[in-house]
C-alpha cells in the first residue's frame, strides 16, 4: 500500500509523517553541507541555519581541502576509488561462487578435520616460533601449509564425530563478522610486517589493503548472495545440465545474468563498507595508500576539531556513493525487494 491508495484525512496524515521523516534524513547532510561553507568564526559563534542571510558562506574549507592544505586529497580521492571499486568486485564475484556452491552443492565437513587444522597450525607456529628458531612469517606459512595438507587428507577417511553441512558453513562465514574489528586489524597489522620482512611489502599498498577489504567482505556477500541464489528456479538449471552444458557456462551464462538485481544490491552494499571503513586503512596504511575515512579524521589541528573542514572532507566522501546509489537505485530497489521475499 502506498500514500496513493489512501483517502480522506488518512492520506494528508500520511503524506505529513513522509515529509517529516524526510526533512528528518536530509537535515544532518544540510547542516553538513552548510557548515563546510562557513568560517571559523561562523562555526564557533553559534549556530546559524541559512546562508546570506544567516551567515556570510565562504569557500575556505573547500580551498584548503581541494588545494592539498589539508592532506594529499586528489591521491586519497583515488586511493579509496580504485581500492572501494576492485575490493567490492572481486568480494562480490568471489562470494557469489561460493554462495552459489553452498546453495547448489552438498558439503560435508567434519568437525574433527576442523580441530585437526587449528591444532596442527596453531602447534606448528609455535614449534617453529620456539623450537626450530624460524621467523613468524616462515612459521606461519609452514604451519599453515602443513594443517591444510592434513586437513584436507584426513577428511578423505572416516573419522569419528559429528559432521557440518551447508547451513554450518554458512554460519562460521558470518561468525566472521562478530569479532571486534580491532583484532583483524591488529593480527593483519603483524602479519603484514613480518612478511614485509620476507621481501613481500603489504602494509601501505594496494595489495595488502585490497585483500584486508576482500576478507572483510566475503561473509556479508555469501550471506546476501545465498538467499538470491536460493529465489531463483532451479529448473532453467537443470534443464542446461539435461543439454551437457559444463557447471561453469551454467554459472556465468544463467545464473548470474538472473542473479543481476542481487549482484548490483550486494555490491552497493558491499562497496558501503568498504568505502567508510576506517580501523583497516588506518592500521594497513601511512601515506600512499590512505582513504577518505583517515583524511576526514585528519582534519583538526592544535585548537581541536574544526568541524569547517570536516564538514567539507565529510562531504566528498558521502557525494560519490549517493551518485552511484541514484544511478543504481532501480537494480538496488528489485535485488533488496527480492532478497525480502526470500
Amino acid at each position: 500500500m502506498s500514500v496513493r491508495d489512501l483517502k480522506g484525512n488518512s492520506r494528508w496524515w500520511a503524506l505529513a509523517g513522509c515529509l517529516l521523516w524526510l526533512a528528518f534524513t536530509l537535515f544532518p547532510l544540510y547542516w553538513v553541507a552548510i557548515t563546510s561553507f562557513k568560517s571559523p568564526l561562523g562555526v564557533v559563534g553559534g549556530p546559524t541555519y541559512i546562508p546570506f542571510i544567516d551567515f556570510d558562506p565562504t569557500l575556505t574549507a573547500w580551498t584548503e581541502l581541494l588545494s592539498g592544505a589539508r592532506g594529499q586529497f586528489h591521491n586519497t580521492f583515488i586511493a579509496s576509488t580504485i581500492i572501494g571499486l576492485s575490493a567490492s568486485l572481486l568480494a562480490t564475484f568471489i562470494g557469489s561462487m561460493a554462495a552459489y556452491a553452498l546453495v547448489r552443492f552438498t558439503f560435508e565437513v567434519k568437525l574433527l578435520t576442523g580441530v585437526i587444522f587449528v591444532v596442527v597450525a596453531f602447534g606448528g607456529f609455535l614449534l617453529g616460533r620456539h623450537y626450530l628458531g624460524l621467523g613468524q612469517a616462515t612459521s606461519l606459512i609452514y604451519a599453515f601449509i602443513a594443517a591444510l595438507a592434513l586437513a584436507i587428507g584426513s577428511s578423505r577417511i572416516r573419522l569419528p564425530g559429528p559432521i557440518l553441512g551447508n547451513d554450518d558453513i554458512v554460519f562460521w562465514f558470518v561468525s566472521q563478522r562478530m569479532f571486534p574489528p580491532i583484532v583483524a586489524a591488529f593480527a593483519l597489522f603483524l602479519m603484514y610486517t613480518e612478511m614485509g620482512k620476507m621481501g613481500f611489502k603489504l602494509v601501505d599498498t594496494y595489495t595488502g589493503l585490497t585483500f584486508a577489504y576482500i576478507a572483510f567482505s566475503l561473509p556479508i556477500v555469501i550471506w546476501l548472495m545465498r538467499d538470491f541464489f536460493a529465489a531463483l528456479p532451479v529448473e532453467v538449471e537443470e534443464a542446461a545440465m539435461v543439454d551437457n552444458v559444463p557447471s561453469w557456462r551454467i554459472f556465468f551464462g544463467i545464473v548470474l545474468p538472473m542473479s543481476k538485481p542481487g549482484l548490483i544490491a550486494t555490491f552497493m552494499i558491499t562497496l558501503a563498507f568498504v568505502w567508510n571503513e576506517f580501523l583497516f586503512a588506518l592500521f594497513l596504511t601511512n601515506s600512499k595508500w590512505q582513504t577518505l575515512p583517515i583524511l576526514v579524521a585528519g582534519q583538526n589541528s592544535q585548537r581541536g576539531d574544526e568541524w569547517w573542514s570536516i564538514s567539507a572532507a565529510a562531504l566528498v566522501a558521502i557525494i560519490p556513493m549517493v551518485v552511484m546509489a541514484g544511478l543504481l537505485s532501480r537494480l538496488m530497489r528489485s535485488g533488496l525487494l527480492l532478497g525480502a521475499i526470500k
